[in-house]
């Protein structure tokens, strides 16, 4: 299939049945740079002076600068939500910087992601620039993470649209539960509170104490404090700010006091968790669920703390691409990648779904069709594992190693292994050279893995005798 962005063109061997508008940013990309001789480099900076660098080339030409705008915003937006940061450094265009600085500002087309990156940061976003020769040199801090599986301990994973929870004893769990609840649309800071409690309950009843409790939650956190998180999106304000900064730390104290507690996005549980399991690292971690979660655990073994946020970073460049309603950008990850997904992808394959079901109902009746070999499902699960090979294509150019792991309720049964196998076709076919290992645990690790990670998070101190 060959398509025309922007002057460039864009040729792919692969096209979603269901979305055949879809145009892969990686294959955009590659084609881009083919004829792109001008060094050109984005740097981001985060906490503690660590700076992210990618550098590449573009064109720099009259006749490419809409090209380029392209090439160049969407790097921004994906360096931005794979890594985060405050300050932006542009090397090598000054028309570059000039549009990069006008787009992400307090009034641009992204003052979505401005504003969300000064409220993590506390601080204002900055676009800055540089001449190639002078770009920014790279810093990074990788940190241990986990792995810790002595004594009794909760793992708890608040999804948007269940929470599940495991006890954990010398690192087997002898207990896990899944409740569903809906988080993202309720606005009463109790309804979490006593739903994150009520599930740390049920798991401290199959253990003789609790020694520690490690929560994998969406969002940012910071000494286990919520600074961003879209499961409590309806939340008030002045409610996030009185009950659910402090939600976690206050629900552990519901089982004891001083016991041990780590809470980590849950993407970097997600990587954490694929790392215990394949026994690996280099390991990239994406959980399709509510949302779309991504994770990394470096070739060290470690986390880098990078933001992991693949729900907003972009894959497709069709116009016709669906928007997030809470980023109002389109063609980003959440929309590919997670129940709403699937869900998207259900009129044009005729299947009606009821309008009273929630997400996760609408979700489960297609993977019940799937199940039952339903063509109509079939289309749906092969038409994400189009969408997965291309992104998987892209995510590989950032990150390094050669494992994936999914995880996650869309990637559960049939309609998952339908899904991986789409996505392993397309790797083998469109980019033969790339080397990368794409599994689903088995069914049990893929639905609590990730509360079982969760429990290892926190280290017991031992005590002196």
């Amino acid at each position: 299939m060959q398509k025309n962005v922007a002057g460039v063109i864009v040729n792919t061997k692969f096209s979603p049945e269901l979305d055949p508008d879809f145009i892969p940013l990686p294959v955009f990309m590659e084609s881009f740079l083919r004829s792109a001789t001008v060094p050109f480099a984005v740097a981001i900076e985060r906490e503690d002076n660590q700076v992210q660098v990618y550098k590449t080339f573009i064109h720099d030409t009259p006749e490419k600068e809409a090209a380029d705008r392209l090439f160049a915003e969407r790097l921004v937006k994906f360096m931005l939500w794979s890594r985060s940061g405050f300050r932006l450094t542009i090397c090598g265009s000054r028309k570059i910087y000039e549009y990069i600085k006008e787009v992400y500002s307090a009034g641009g087309k992204r003052s979505f992601d401005f504003h969300f990156m000064q409220d993590v940061y506390d601080r204002p976003f900055e676009v800055l620039y540089r001449e190639y020769a002078d770009c920014p040199k790279p810093f990074q801090k990788s940190v241990s993470i986990g792995r810790n599986l002595d004594g009794c301990r909760i793992g708890f994973d608040a999804g948007g649209s269940d929470r599940k929870v495991s006890a954990v004893i010398d690192g087997v769990p002898v207990f896990s539960d899944e409740t569903v609840w809906n988080p993202k649309v309720n606005a009463d800071p109790m309804y979490h509170y006593e739903g994150i409690v009520d599930s740390f309950k049920k798991a401290a009843a199959h253990m003789p104490r609790v020694d520690a409790i490690g929560v994998s939650s969406a969002g940012i956190f910071i000494n286990n404090e919520t600074k961003v998180a879209s499961l409590f999106l309806k939340v008030p304000p002045e409610d996030f700010k009185k009950k659910v900064r402090t939600i976690y730390i206050d629900a552990a104290r519901e089982i004891g006091e001083n016991i041990p507690l780590v809470v980590a996005n849950d993407g970097d549980v997600t990587a954490l968790a694929g790392s215990m399991s394949l026994q690996k690292n280099g390991v990239l971690g994406i959980a399709m669920g509510t949302s779309e979660a991504g994770g990394y655990v470096d070739l060290e073994g470690k986390i880098t703390g990078w933001m992991n946020e693949f729900a907003f970073s972009p894959i497709d460049l069709s116009e016709y691409a669906m928007v997030d309603e809470w980023s109002g950008d389109k063609g980003c990850g959440v929309k590919y990648f997670s129940q709403d997904g699937v869900i998207k992808l259900c009129p044009t394959a005729g299947i009606d779904l009821k309008e009273e079901e929630t997400p996760a109902e609408k979700l489960k009746t297609v993977q019940m069709l799937m199940e039952e070999n339903d063509p109509r499902a079939v289309k749906i699960f092969d038409s994400i594992g189009v969408y997965l090979g291309y992104a998987l294509k892209l995510y590989s150019m950032f990150y390094e190693g050669n494992e994936v792991l999914l995880l996650g309720r869309v990637v559960s049964g049939k309609g998952g292994e339908r899904m991986l196998d789409m996505a392993n076709k397309v790797l083998r076919t469109e980019f033969p050279d790339l080397n990368l290992n794409v599994s689903l645990p088995s069914e049990k690790t893929r639905r609590v893995g990730q509360a079982v990670a969760a429990a290892s998070l926190p280290k017991i101190e031992k005590k002196e005798k």
